[in-house]
């Protein structure tokens, strides 16, 4: 016999992922983890027998809740679910999905839509930061069809600004968690840093490339890859991350000089899958990086930047990022601060129903 679990498919930013009100899903997280391997048919290289995506940007679980909090108005906890292995992990956020999550909780009736636009404050509890997204919402019904574009989506949707309040160390303790704004692992030189998502920046040059190589290329080179999950296992032991063989972060972020016009270009291991794209927090880690003097990406791009409001075009295998940005102390590691984040994503909704699994789960 098959029950079936309520569940949405929705796609946010370039990441697509199943939604699911916390009350639909078993309180025992050992059950509930249990249940979403096999909605998504991991451990399975293919996903054959679930809906997951047979890749970690659409192997991706959302769980929203209305918050208890009175600054924010639904909890968001974000789940990776593997692939290839019996594995779910919470150790981080996801910008991408969350880019959904407002719209969700709209559809789900958590909290009233307003005529026009409606401001969703989310609480992320894999990190405990806030984010507030706004939503368009003409009749209080939420629209997803607009003339917004994001690369690495093909088609336009409606715009989502989100705007992160408080995700400089969130899941590391400090932005920069070594206390440096560059530290060398394994003779190579790194900036390890985390606005939101635990990021390692390396240049691309340190590993003998150009930044221009595709995905494909990268995750087909098997030394390239050993050299960077080194790096990564003593990077995560100085971010306070531990042992981080069975976790998802910290991101391998390498950077090289723009190639289309944007301030520096990236290609992201996420970890050990390269991403086709980048991450919304990761891009924001990556861009903060940009702007402070004396980081690997800083010193790549030689550029000074002032105090203040700015874009930050983060290039990425399929195009690009930006990220509004307010800073101050851009001169000086100590003085250096993160006033204002902010991006444009998009969202859509694929499926609404059921996700059906056996009734002994």
């Amino acid at each position: 016999m098959l029950k079936g679990i309520p569940c949405y498919i929705m796609r946010g930013g370039t990441s697509k992922g199943l939604y699911f009100l916390e009350d639909d899903l078993p309180t025992d997280v050992e059950l509930r983890n249990t249940l979403l391997l096999s909605i998504m048919g991991s451990p399975d290289e293919r996903q054959i027998n679930g809906l997951g995506g047979a890749h970690p940007l659409t192997s991706k679980v959302a769980i929203v809740s209305k918050s208890s909090r009175k600054d924010t108005d639904v909890d968001y906890l974000f789940l990776q679910v593997a692939v290839d292995k019996a594995q779910v992990s919470d150790a981080q956020n996801c910008g991408n999905i969350l880019a959904g999550v407002g719209a969700f909780a709209l559809e789900k009736g958590l909290i009233p839509s307003q005529n026009e636009q409606t401001d969703v404050r989310i609480h992320m509890l894999n990190t405990g930061s806030n984010a507030v997204a706004r939503i368009q919402t003409p009749n209080k019904q939420v629209n997803y069809e607009g003339t917004a574009t994001i690369d690495g989506v093909p088609g336009t949707a409606a715009p989502i600004l989100i705007d992160f309040l408080d995700v400089a160390g969130s899941s590391c303790g400090r932005l920069f968690p070594t206390g440096n704004a560059q530290d060398t692992i394994l003779d190579v030189p790194v900036t390890c840093i985390d606005n939101g998502m635990p990021v390692v920046l390396l240049n691309a040059s340190s590993f003998a490339l150009k930044g221009d190589e595709s995905p494909a290329e990268l995750e087909a080179n098997s030394d390239l890859k050993q050299k960077i999950e080194a790096i990564r296992l003593e990077a995560g032991k100085r971010m306070n991350l531990g042992d981080v063989t069975n976790k998802t972060v910290p991101k391998m972020s390498l950077i090289s000089p723009a190639l289309k016009g944007g301030l520096v270009n990236t290609r992201t291991f996420i970890p050990h899958r390269v991403h086709e794209a980048i991450g919304v927090l990761g891009s924001v880690s990556v861009a903060t990086a940009c702007v402070l003097q004396g980081t690997v990406a800083n010193q790549i791009i030689k550029q000074s930047f002032s105090d203040g409001c700015m874009n930050i075009e983060v290039e990425h295998p399929t195009g690009q990022f930006i990220v509004e940005m307010d800073v101050t102390g851009t001169d000086n590691f100590e003085n250096f601060m993160v006033n204002r984040a902010a991006l444009l994503r998009t969202a859509r909704l694929l499926m609404r129903g059921e996700a059906m699994v056996s009734a002994s789960e």
